[in-house]
């Protein structure tokens, strides 16, 4: 909330990572953890991809990945990332010329696993591709595709596995002089990832890419998510990204937001607390946060806006809220701005008051940070 400090007890001790930059976005050393997300259109529609880039940069995606399977899909990243408001990462799967080509089109990054690429040479190729286009690249370990003697050695996928597996592919890169990488280490159980991504975060300084992958649908793939990547930037480790949901790209965007809001982490649009509600309430809360969720999805400035239903804990919040709204009695409530009672307010058009009142008050908060910023210079 913006007009209160930040408690000593929430602040979370970040691993020390070195910095990259995928594009203009920097990653690790200190830097914003930034959100990820997928395209799931096909490459060659170019239109299509486009459009859904643009939805998710809307949602405030800072990066985007681009499935490269085949030539025709190179060729279509060229004119992809020339549209594109964020930078792209290209996952080129096994293909090592289409790393190249992904480096040529453009793209910022290239999500390579260098184990499957094939014999050295291939691997120096793609490497010096990145490094000729100011490309970084992303080490992408995955459970499900452990090389084959560490299977043999480990007898099944496994923390120990993984983890050995990235140091294996961080070897192959700094034995070429290329330092410009980012590492992952995925798996759809949370328990292994957690422990894998732990032992990464331990073994080496690179930034380190988040997700646990095939996490499942909204609903599932969003606890599951907030379980595994929570308890790791808890911990101190991450420095991008990326939720994986069986839904559209933004709903990722959204909800990884939503995991870096909840920890303190990165700080954008309007932080809506609300009760459950329960017979106490004086309006239909539940009703009142979807709309107020949809119609302040355009904002951007990070603050808080709390809407309980009743008196019982509705000012105690609204103390800690930028904006806040209590139910009383009598069809009509209290507004409170700053923590302060303000004015009261009928239950009917109080959406359209309340959004009014955030947007007012986002306004406020957008003209004092650029006077901060002026003063500054």
């Amino acid at each position: 909330m913006s007009h209160n400090p930040i408690r000593p007890w929430r602040n979370i001790d970040r691993r020390k990572s070195r910095q990259i930059h995928v594009g203009p976005v920097p990653v690790g050393g200190g830097a914003p953890i930034s959100v990820q997300s997928m395209t799931n259109t096909l490459t060659t529609d170019v239109a299509g991809t486009i459009a859904q880039i643009q939805a998710c940069a809307d949602a405030g995606a800072d990066i985007i990945r681009v499935s490269v399977p085949d030539e025709a899909s190179s060729k279509a990243l060229k004119e992809i990332v020339r549209e594109s408001p964020i930078p792209i990462v290209a996952d080129i799967h096994f293909h090592y010329k289409r790393g190249i080509e992904a480096a040529e089109a453009g793209a910022a990054c290239l999500r390579i696993n260098p184990g499957n690429i094939g014999d050295e040479k291939r691997v120096r190729e793609v490497i010096k591709a990145a490094r000729d286009h100011a490309c970084s690249i992303r080490i992408g370990v995955n459970a499900g595709s452990l090389e084959k003697h560490l299977l043999e050695k480990y007898g099944e996928p496994c923390p120990e596995a993984m983890i050995e597996s990235g140091l294996d592919h961080i070897r192959i890169l700094e034995d070429n002089d290329f330092f410009n990488f980012k590492i992952s280490c995925k798996a759809s159980d949370v328990f292994m990832a957690a422990a894998a991504y732990q032992g990464l975060a331990e073994a080496t300084d690179a930034p380190i890419h988040l997700g646990i992958t095939e996490a499942g649908g909204l609903m599932s793939g969003t606890i599951k998510s907030a379980i595994g990547l929570g308890s790791l930037l808890w911990a101190g480790i991450g420095d991008t990204i990326r939720v994986s949901l069986s839904a559209d790209p933004v709903e990722e965007v959204k909800v990884g937001f939503e995991i870096l809001k909840s920890l303190g982490l990165r700080h954008r649009g309007v932080n809506i607390i609300s009760c459950p509600s329960c017979a106490r309430q004086g309006f239909d809360v539940i009703r009142t946060v979807e709309a107020l969720e949809k119609r302040l999805e355009h904002i951007k400035t990070p603050m808080s806006l709390s809407i309980i239903g009743c008196v019982v804990n509705g000012p105690g919040e609204a103390l800690m809220t930028d904006v806040g709204f209590t139910g009383g009695g009598a069809g009509s409530g209290m507004v409170y701005l700053a923590g302060a009672q303000s004015h009261k307010l009928s239950n009917e058009g109080m959406v359209d008051h309340i959004v009014e009142q955030v947007e007012k008050k986002a306004a406020e908060l957008e003209a004092a940070r650029a006077a901060e910023a002026q003063a500054a210079e």
